[in-house]
Order: structure tokens, then C-alpha cells, then sequence
């Protein structure tokens, strides 16, 4: 590995390792464009460090900038864990996806079948499917504070009431993938933790993500910094683990995003169960909704993905439920987004074109300036000579 040590000591606190490949010019000019897409974003947020990763045609390439720490000057490495936010969500429903594929559940189950105190209760009603895409009739973008325990939780769930049926409204929230979570590994009979961290993140070939850091790998776990600049990690929450909790390198998910576009060996069942993940169940106007993954048609353009990625999301959105789901097609930009309070990723990849990429960041900044990178980055590879 090749690392320019003359960056880690600049004003912009900006270093980048390049890792090897068979084609030194072709790393070059991934390393030109990689610079070009995020030394300005580094600069334009102050974000300390950042790792990029991309793959063309299944062949990995790991940039990284800056420090992990401002305290410390520690540099981002290959072994660098940053938090994934929401893009956790995508491991959540690949769980899911393999439970149904081993015939432990099914999408169109009702809760009620696996949690029996939720049945004559509305939420008892709701189908996996539906948690699974935001679509289960409205929830608060976060579990309420106030609820601490398992039983404070399964008590907020029977006194919950849909404000729409059930298909009809897109509300982005932590809640529904959560419980999807939290269901699945009851199905599965076994905590989720245990599951994620002993037998999906194993079967994917990730050696260095985790929901619960181990105390020996805690030396490369990112520090985190706000917007305004000040320090921040993630804490516990009910349902964190399910929705927004696990760390990664940006190693290990561009080998996910390999895993996504079937460029990896995998067992049969893991890769069935995530090229399902791919299905598309709701029109979302320029968006279609997939078990989180989020899909555009491709081509698709810069200002569609932005509008697509941004704050709005977040509000209730009208959607039309497509009937029966349409199957996984390669023509197709597929994303996610994640944030917490002291980090910022991104994840794209367009099989079609078999390249992807994963943007991770110890601070948090607009979707928008993540999108527009990716986006620059991925549309400069694929119109290379």
C-alpha cells in the first residue's frame, strides 16, 4: 500500500492510501477522481477524514483522507470503522430476506403471527412487507424517548394507531424497520445482535463490522464529530441496533456492495436473499422502494437523486403499491443513505454497469453533497475511454 504521509500533515488534515491493484494506471486515475469529488467536500464541511471505496467490475479500490481522530491525528486506514447510520438498515432486511428464504417467515405475514400480544391491535395487522419499506400506516421518525425497556416497547406498539392504511403512505422511520428487526430474530430464535454479528456479517465475508465494537478493536473506531463541530458517538437506544447501529470499514462494504450486485461467491441462500432485497414494491415518482434499498431507472440524473435523497424524504409521501412487486433488474441506480449524529455515509452501485461505490465520513454533512460526489465519481469511471 502506497500512502501520501505529506497529506496527513496539511492544513486541510487530508491524506489518501491508495491500495494496490493489477492496473496502476487505471488506480491512478481512480485516485484523480476520487480527489476531485472529495477533497472540496472535506474542505467546504471541515470533516477530518473520510474513506471512499469503489469497485469496477468487482475490483476494489480503498481511498482514504485524513484522521479518524482530530485529538489523536490518527489516520484513517484500511481498518477504519465509522458509523453506518441508516445504511444499517440494508443488513437489517438482508437478515429478513434470509429468514424468509430458510422458511422462518414470510413478507406477508401480520406481525400478530410472530408477537401473539398484538393481535386485535392495529399494529398485530401490519405485514413484514410493510415495515420493511415504510410503509406500515406512520410512525415517528424515532421510537420515543421515554421508552427505555422491552416491555416499555411492546406496550407503545399495542396502543399504536395508523394514520394511514397500510401501502397507501411512504413515512420514513426508525420504529417500523426496527420491530422488522426485532421480529425476525424471533423468528430466527435468537437475539439479533448475536444473529448480525455471528452469522450474517460472517456468511458476507465481513470481518470488521459490527453492531457492539469489541474492546480490541476499539483503537479503530472513528471518532465522530457533529456539525458544529463538536465530538459524538452513538448511544444504545431501543431499536438502534435494528435501525441505524452497526459499524463498518470501507472495505467490508464495498465487498456488501459486490455481494449486491452478484460479483462475490456467497452461499446460495445469502445471495438469493439479497438480490430479493432488490424487489420493488411502491412507486415513489422518480423513486421506486425496495426493502430500504432506494432505486432510480438508469440513466438517472443528478438533480433526481438529490431531491430523492433529501430532508423531504423524511416527510409522508403518497405511494402506489406495485402489484405483484416488480423483480430485480440490472438497469437500475440503487441507494442508500446514513447518518448519525457524528458520521455521514452513502452507498451506491448500478449493476449494469458493475461498479459502486461506499462514502464514509466522521462528520455529518447534506445528503446532497454526498450524492453529488458518488454521483461524480461513478459517471467519470463509466464515461472513461
Amino acid at each position: 500500500m502506497k500512502c501520501d504521509w505529506l497529506g496527513i500533515l496539511s492544513a486541510a488534515l487530508v491524506s489518501t492510501c491508495v491500495s494496490t491493484s493489477g492496473f496502476a494506471a487505471d488506480e491512478m486515475k481512480l485516485k484523480a477522481i476520487s480527489d476531485a469529488a472529495i477533497k472540496p467536500v472535506m474542505d467546504k464541511y471541515g470533516i477530518p477524514g473520510m474513506a471512499v471505496a469503489i469497485t469496477v467490475d468487482g475490483e476494489n479500490h480503498i481511498f482514504n483522507y485524513g484522521v479518524a481522530s482530530k485529538d489523536t491525528g490518527r489516520p484513517v486506514t484500511a481498518t477504519t470503522m465509522f458509523e453506518l447510520g441508516s445504511i444499517s438498515k440494508t443488513f437489517t432486511v438482508t437478515l429478513t430476506s434470509y429468514a424468509e428464504a430458510i422458511g422462518r417467515l414470510s413478507l406477508s405475514d401480520q406481525v400478530s403471527k410472530y408477537l401473539p400480544s398484538m393481535k386485535g391491535k392495529p399494529f398485530g395487522e401490519v405485514a413484514l412487507m410493510n415495515l420493511a419499506t415504510h410503509t406500515a400506516g406512520g410512525f415517528p421518525l424515532q421510537v420515543p424517548d421515554d421508552i427505555k425497556t422491552e416491555k416499555q416497547l411492546i406496550d407503545y406498539f399495542k396502543t399504536w394507531r395508523p394514520s394511514y392504511e397500510a401501502g397507501t403512505h411512504r413515512t420514513y422511520a426508525n420504529p417500523s424497520i426496527g420491530m422488522l428487526g426485532y421480529i425476525t430474530a424471533k423468528s430466527m430464535d435468537e437475539g439479533f445482535v448475536a444473529l448480525m454479528e455471528g452469522k450474517l456479517f460472517p456468511s458476507l465475508g465481513l470481518k470488521s463490522t459490527f453492531i457492539d465494537v469489541p474492546k480490541s478493536r476499539m483503537a479503530d473506531y472513528a471518532q465522530g464529530y457533529k456539525r458544529n463541530g463538536d465530538p459524538a458517538r452513538m448511544t444504545s437506544a431501543s431499536l438502534s441496533s435494528e435501525a441505524y447501529g452497526v459499524k463498518s470499514t470501507a472495505s467490508d462494504m464495498i465487498r456488501f456492495v459486490d455481494a449486491n450486485m452478484g460479483l462475490v461467491k456467497l452461499d446460495e441462500t445469502f445471495q438469493r436473499a439479497i438480490t430479493n432485497t432488490h424487489r420493488e414494491y411502491f412507486d415513489v415518482g422518480a423513486m421506486t422502494q425496495d426493502l430500504i434499498w432506494e432505486q432510480y431507472s438508469y440513466p438517472t440524473t443528478l438533480t433526481t437523486l438529490m431531491d430523492n435523497n433529501s430532508s423531504a424524504m423524511l416527510k409522508t409521501i403518497p405511494v402506489k403499491q406495485l402489484t405483484p412487486a416488480t423483480e430485480p433488474r440490472d438497469d437500475q441506480w440503487i441507494n442508500k443513505t446514513g447518518s448519525t449524529n457524528g458520521f455521514g455515509a452513502y452507498v451506491a452501485f448500478i449493476p449494469k454497469e458493475r461498479v459502486g461505490i461506499v462514502i464514509l465520513a466522521n462528520k455529518n454533512y447534506p445528503n446532497e453533497d454526498r450524492v453529488s460526489a458518488a454521483y461524480r465519481i461513478l459517471t467519470d469511471i463509466i464515461s472513461a475511454p
